[in-house]
This record gives structure tokens, sequence and C-alpha cells, in this order.
């Protein structure tokens, strides 16, 4: 992209334990000219986390503050706790010339989508409820407590799954991020002109296949596993 073109703006949301991490990590390494947004938060470091580069954390004083500036693209309150992104962080990308990876829940995707419109969102599915249940234990992260909570905001965040452009079930990790980056380069690809190579006409097949209208009948057996109706097909 060209520093005269609008930046594309991408939007992954996930429910805890998805991969989602893992997938924008893998991404960013095969993808050239995406910039990865940061996000600020209220929340404690944990672990190994390092200030500006795995979040920005800030004191609420300074969130609020933030917030009254109109500063954030997006802000929520995720479990008593805030997350925000930086209106700064896309025109940072407009200036270098690249596209913008937004990692952000559905509180956050659905305001992005109203204040970007052409932004494209992708959500991230585990293959069904138990496996994202071994996962989440699996990280030995989190008392029982918090895994119960993670897996009921799941099932909630898993009912706007269809509010999205692209669905992307992360089962084999190599075949996910293969999709995710064809999700990219085919929507880099739409707004050029001229003639596509058998690469680009790869990719396109391969990111139709993660197409909303494309992925409905494979995600009905994930939401049943999750005890969520299926909602009426929309166009």
């Amino acid at each position: 992209m060209s520093p005269s073109q609008k930046p594309l703006v991408f939007i992954i949301s996930a429910p805890s334990g998805s991969g989602k991490s893992t997938l924008t990590n893998e991404l960013l390494k095969l993808v050239p000219n995406l910039e990865f947004s940061i996000s600020y938060t209220t929340r404690p470091l944990r672990g190994s986390e390092q200030n500006g580069k795995h979040y920005h954390f800030i004191s609420i004083e300074e969130f609020n503050r933030m917030i009254a500036a109109g500063e954030f693209l997006e802000y929520a309150n995720v479990h008593g706790n805030c997350y925000g992104t930086a209106r700064e962080f896309l025109r940072q990308a407009g200036r270098k010339g690249n596209d913008l990876l937004l990692d952000i829940d559905v509180q956050g995707a659905a305001q992005i989508k109203r204040n970007l419109t052409d932004s494209i969102s992708i959500f991230v599915l585990p293959p069904d409820r138990k496996i994202l249940e071994w996962r989440l234990r699996n990280r030995s992260e989190d008392s029982e407590d918090v895994i119960q909570r993670r897996l009921l905001t799941a099932t909630r965040e898993i009912e706007e799954y269809d509010k999205y452009d692209y669905i992307l079930i992360n089962d084999k990790l190599e075949e996910s991020v293969e999709r995710l980056r064809a999700i990219v380069l085919s929507e880099r690809q739409r707004r050029l002109d001229g003639p596509r190579s058998e690469e680009d006409k790869r990719y396109f097949e391969l990111a139709e296949s993660c197409r909303l209208a494309n992925a409905r009948e494979k995600v009905q057996p994930i939401l049943a596993s999750f005890s969520v109706p299926a909602p009426s097909a929309r166009s």
C-alpha cells in the first residue's frame, strides 16, 4: 500500500483460548506492511508481559482522560478492566503505508464497524467447546472460577459470530494461518486493478471459503457444542 492510500483495517476477535494470539503472531511474520495495534489497558501486568509490547498498561485515570479527549477508536470494560484502541495507531499506519490489524473483543469490534464501515472483520472459532475448555485448562494460568467465567463469556461471544465478514475455525494451526493470510492478501488484491495471478486466485478461493455465507454450515456443530441456537440466515 502506498502512503496515499487509506489503510485497510482488519479486526480479529475470538473467545479466550481460541488461539488468536498465535494466529496473529504467525500472520505478522508472513505478511509485509501489516501493523499490529497494541491496546491500552487498565489491568495489571501478568507474568512476563512487557509494557508497550503486549499492552500499554495505564491507570484508570489516564484511560478516562483518553476517553474524554476522544483518543480511542473503541474501548470496552471486560471483566472489570478497561481496554481500548488508540486512533493514533491508524494514523501512524497510514503515514507508513501499512495496513492495521486489531485484536479486539466483540464489544470493540462492533464499535470499530460503526466507526470504520469498510473495516474487515474475522471471527476465530475453536473446533468445539470441549477443545476450548481443554486449551484453557492446558494453559495452567487460571483458577477454576476464571475458566468457567471464560467459557460462559465464550458462549456469549460466539452468539455474535454472524456479525463478522469471515469465520476462521482454528483446528489445525498451519492451515488456519494460511487461511488468515489468504483473507488479508485477497482483501488487498480487491482494491487493485489489473489481472490476477494463479496465486492470487488461490488466495481468493481460500478466503471465500471462510466468508460468513460459505462458513455457516461448518459453524453449526460448533454452535451446538456451546448450546448456542443457530441464528436465521442473513445475506
